[in-house]
């Protein structure tokens, strides 16, 4: 299904492989969790779904409220102001208890990479905001204010930087910083980058892991999606149809363990500890393999590269956390 440019600007990874999990008809009920610029939210209406949206970004909630489906009666799209991890009690509110599918593409969107404002990208120079919301603490707040120890195990943490300690050092040291540049130069020197090297392809911007590590700090990432992975399980009824699209490795771990916990394939830690209770039924089934990019998409869009598809079927057990 084709996204108008005019609607979405930025078409979102693995759009053909999400909608066939889905598998979205007239009358189904669909989450996007993740509305960003609406892409699998407008393929899911051009199939005939209702979907409620989510979005912590007003610049996003504010492009969306001009679609013409959110001034039909009823309404078919409906947006929501707010984390996705609030989707359960969003829903409740809205006299809603069951879906038939969920999708999240997990990460920035190429939208606010592409604003200098907004502060997540260096290739431009900005802000240094980083956060989806525009609220604080962001991004500056943290780095001129945590402590050293702190900042070194953000960076390691989420951005698996080696010589996070080293970076964390020279991140105080130039303190106060202001924008994405300051910040990108000061990690480049930390690491002895030189980028004019004539020996074969230019190496990855250092830079890269850690300005990913403040970002899904700054923005509460990993655990917002624990919560949302546990309340799409809640929310989805019988054969509803989840499908997580994510972009790092920390945050695909999540959601394939995630996935197969909830399907009953976890082995026991320890012969020595006890089974689990009789009884406990499996709450997804149908686990996909990592689903990735073709090599069309692969060509025509880049940011696809590092892109995992992961998906699962509910079955009719309880959730977990209820049961």
């Amino acid at each position: 299904m084709s996204v108008p440019e005019a609607v979405a600007p930025h078409i979102p990874v693995l759009l053909t492989e999400v909608i066939e999990v889905l598998a979205p008809g007239p009358g189904d009920l669909m989450v996007d969790a993740t509305f960003g610029a609406g892409g699998y939210t407008r393929a899911l209406l051009d199939a005939g779904a209702t979907v409620h949206a989510f979005d912590r970004d007003p610049d996003a909630i504010a492009a969306g409220d001009k679609w013409p489906e959110c001034s039909e009666n009823p309404p078919r799209l409906v947006l929501h102001p707010r984390r996705f991890s609030e989707m359960v009690t969003a829903l409740e509110q809205a006299g809603i208890g069951r879906v038939d599918g969920v999708v999240m593409d997990i990460g920035v969107s190429s939208m606010q990479l592409d604003q200098p404002e907004r502060g997540f990208a260096f290739s431009h120079d900005g802000p240094l905001d980083m956060t989806m919301s525009r609220s604080r603490p962001n991004a500056a707040d943290f780095l001129n204010e945590a402590g050293e120890e702190a900042i070194a195990d953000v960076l390691y943490q989420y951005g698996e930087e080696r010589q996070s300690r080293r970076v964390a050092r020279a991140i105080v040291a130039a303190r106060p910083l202001a924008t994405t540049g300051q910040l990108a130069e000061v990690i480049r020197r930390a690491l002895g980058y030189r980028p004019h090297s004539n020996k074969g392809p230019a190496p990855k911007d250092p830079a890269t892991r850690s300005f990913q590590a403040i970002r899904i700090h700054v923005n509460g990432e990993l655990d917002e999606l624990e919560a949302g992975l546990a309340g799409a399980e809640t929310l989805l009824g019988e054969g509803g149809r989840l499908a997580v699209v994510s972009f790092h490795s920390l945050e695909d771990r999540m959601v394939k363990h995630f996935l197969r916990d909830a399907a009953g394939a976890t082995a026991r830690a320890s012969r020595h500890l006890p089974d689990a209770p009789d009884g406990a039924q499996p709450t997804f089934t149908g686990v996909t393999r990592a689903i990735r990019a073709g090599e069309a998409e692969l060509a025509r869009n880049p940011r696809s590269r590092s892109a995992t598809l992961r998906a699962a079927t509910r079955t009719t057990a309880p959730a977990r956390e209820a049961a």
